[in-house]
């Protein structure tokens, strides 16, 4: 069974710096891309970031030269920092697990339960 279980999110005041994490189990780690997507209320789920097997990486514009991601797949786990957080950031950051490098959705397979991240002014 495979989880994506993400932590690190929390109530933040404008500028400062988060880090999420997502620990993955039940699959090869190293063989699946992985990708942040983050969806506020009231808005469909959006792309922030990827990763692909061998550590390439793209990132929406919107979060571009403030969040940097990474794999540890020693670990099984893939980061988020944000540095420079803004209100607008706010939403359920959630991490996904797929074989296809995409930056919809529907491109990932497996998904985890979210973490709320909080961006106060």
């Amino acid at each position: 069974q495979v989880q994506l279980v993400e932590t690190g999110g929390g109530s933040v005041q404008t500028g400062d710096s988060l880090r999420l994490s997502c620990a993955a189990s039940g699959l090869t780690f190293s063989t699946y891309f992985m990708g942040w997507f983050r969806q506020a209320p009231g808005k469909e789920r959006e792309f922030v970031v990827r990763i692909g097997t061998g550590g390439s990486t793209s990132y929406a514009d919107s979060v571009k030269g403030r969040c940097t991601i990474s794999r540890d797949n020693a670990e099984n786990t893939v980061y988020l920092y944000m540095n420079n957080l803004k209100p607008e950031d706010t939403a359920v950051y959630y991490c996904a697990a797929g074989r296809n490098w995409g930056t919809t959705p529907r491109y990932y397979d497996y998904w985890g339960q979210g973490t709320q991240v909080t961006v106060s002014s």
